[in-house]
């Protein structure tokens, strides 16, 4: 998935003719806390809400303040992860995307990225959850698949979380089986630390599916 295939015709860039109290009334319908602002076809940054607020007259145009804006983008050929880095590095909202000479093309909303999320996470996907523990110079995903394969189920999505100042790592994989036990009892042979697992039994991936719901409501998609 790349950063062009993403873009939401949702959110219309701001021009600096417009006034900066209809800006404000744009974000909070749309709950979003940037906006971009577009000169024609060049992107001329990223300007937020608090920014706004921050502004002594509302009612006259934005271009009549002097604005400190923001330039995060990414180019439309950039993948998926290239966005969530930009994202969580920044804190945004909306991530902007460009062409190869900075034309503004359109943005990627948080909602947007969200559901991407979710489609290679597998939420919808029937399956169990295992959590495990292992050490870094131990990880292999090759050999995790291996394991899950030989109890006749696949791997259908994982996931990584390191820790500061620690060799160990936290790996999340989804698996195509409800029925986890014969997968545990093989990690267990080898060795795995398994912190949790989940399966459509316990009710995880109702509660999964439920906290996506909610959270595709709040952010009105």
């Amino acid at each position: 998935m790349l950063a062009k295939d993403m873009l939401s015709d949702v959110v219309i860039p701001l021009k600096t003719s417009d006034e900066a109290a209809s800006a404000l009334a744009w974000m909070d319908e749309l709950r979003i806390a940037h906006m971009p602002i577009v000169n024609n076809e060049k992107f001329l940054g990223l300007i937020s809400e608090a920014d706004i607020m921050n502004m002594n007259a509302l009612d006259e145009p934005l271009g009549n303040h002097r604005l400190s804006l923001t330039r995060p983008y990414v180019f439309y050929h950039q993948p998926f992860y290239d966005v969530i880095r930009l994202v969580a590095s920044q804190k945004l909202s909306l991530v902007p995307v460009l062409d190869a000479k900075e034309n503004y093309l359109g943005c990627i909303t948080l909602g947007r990225i969200v559901e991407e999320m979710a489609n290679i996470s597998s939420v919808q996907q029937p399956g169990g959850i295992i959590v495990m523990e292992v050490n870094d110079h131990d990880y292999s995903l090759s050999e995790i698949s291996r394991i899950v394969e030989s109890n006749d189920a696949k791997v259908l999505s994982s996931y990584i979380n390191s820790f500061p100042d620690s060799t160990r790592l936290e790996v999340t994989i989804k698996v195509n089986k409800i029925d986890l036990s014969s997968i545990l009892q093989t990690f267990h042979r080898y060795n795995y630390n398994i912190l949790a697992s989940f399966s459509e039994e316990s009710k995880f991936d109702e509660l999964l599916n439920d906290r996506f719901e909610s959270l595709m409501n709040y952010l009105n998609i």
